[in-house]
């Protein structure tokens, strides 16, 4: 299974929706980490070993470049906020997660919907 790591711009209703379905999700606030740039959080998110969750552009910018640049992360998986449902976001983090291992993503950036 695979652990999901939210940005500070996921609404709250996808961190509980994940929950409630049995998902380990750890978000940035409750981590301590809301405050951190995209690349300190990017890297935190490995440090726990979890694909980061995002819905901002600024942060899979980030993951591009270290893609283009080799240098390693965690895995990302985006869903722009307006053009992915709530309820689309839980069933598709749902299924990554539970069907999904970390090294499956590591390096990778996954997009929304599936």
């Amino acid at each position: 299974m695979l652990a999901l790591y939210m940005d500070h711009h996921v609404p709250r209703a996808i961190n509980e929706g994940l929950r409630l379905r049995g998902i380990d999700v750890i978000t940035a606030y409750e981590d301590g980490a809301s405050d951190m740039d995209d690349s300190a959080l990017l890297d935190r998110a490995g440090e726990l070993g979890r694909a980061l969750f995002t819905q901002d552009d600024d942060l899979l910018a980030e993951a591009v470049r270290r893609q283009r640049e080799g240098i390693a992360f965690s895995g990302v998986v985006y869903g722009h906020q307006l053009r992915i449902s709530i309820g689309t976001c839980i069933n598709d983090l749902e299924i990554i997660s539970k069907a999904g291992e970390p090294e499956d993503l590591t390096n990778r950036i996954q997009f929304l919907p599936l």
